[in-house]
C-alpha cells in the first residue's frame, strides 16, 4: 500500500515556462517544500501532508536522485532514481528500486505519466511555473463505471471511468 500511495504524487512543468523544459532536470535540482492538498470523492475539505521532493546530481550524468517525503523523513520517505531513457524524445523514468520503474514524458513543458496499480490508474504531472514547483496526481479507478456508444464507427463504444482522488501540491525550493 506504501508504493501505491507514493504513486499518486508524481508531476512537473508549464507552457508559461516553456524555455525551461530544455533545462530539465538540472533546472529543477534542489530541495522543494510544501503542502499536499489530497481531495477524497465529493469531500470538499482535502487532507493536508506535509511533502518534500529533493532531485539531486548523482555520480552517474543520466541519473538523479528522486527523494519523495511525505509527512516528515522518518514518517514516509521514498529514496527513488530519475533515470534518463532517451531524452531526444523526452523519455525519463523514475525507478523506485524495489522493482517498480514508472515511465515519464516530457510533454508541452510538464513531466508527465500514467500508470495502473491495484485496480487505479494514476496520472500525474509534474511543472515549474514562477519559480515554484507545481505537482498533480489523479487517481481513477481503472474499471469503467459505463460503457456507452453504439459499437459502430459512428458511435463508437466509449468507456467512462470514476476519478476517486485529487492531489495538488505546490512547492517551494529550499536553501
Amino acid at each position: 500500500m506504501k508504493s501505491f500511495s507514493v504513486l499518486f504524487l508524481l508531476s512537473f512543468f508549464s507552457p508559461a515556462v516553456f524555455s525551461q523544459s530544455d533545462n530539465f532536470p538540472q533546472g529543477w535540482l534542489g530541495n522543494w517544500k510544501g503542502e499536499l492538498s489530497w481531495y477524497q470523492g465529493a469531500n470538499p475539505v482535502p487532507k493536508k501532508v506535509n511533502m518534500e521532493l529533493r532531485i539531486q546530481p548523482t555520480d552517474s550524468s543520466h541519473k538523479f536522485s528522486w527523494q519523495i517525503i511525505y509527512g516528515s523523513a522518518t514518517e514516509d520517505n521514498r529514496p527513488y532514481t530519475l533515470v534518463a531513457v532517451d531524452t531526444a524524445k523526452g523519455h525519463w523514468v523514475i525507478d523506485e528500486n524495489n522493482g517498480i520503474v514508472l515511465d515519464q514524458y516530457m510533454i508541452a513543458g510538464k513531466f508527465c505519466g500514467a500508470f495502473t496499480v491495484q485496480n487505479s490508474t494514476i496520472v500525474n504531472n509534474y511543472w515549474l511555473e514562477e519559480g515554484k514547483l507545481h505537482i498533480e496526481f489523479y487517481n481513477i479507478s481503472a474499471k469503467p463505471v459505463a460503457v456507452t456508444g453504439k459499437g459502430t464507427e459512428e458511435s463508437p463504444s466509449v468507456n467512462s471511468y470514476q476519478v476517486k482522488t485529487y492531489q495538488k501540491a505546490i512547492l517551494v525550493r529550499s536553501k
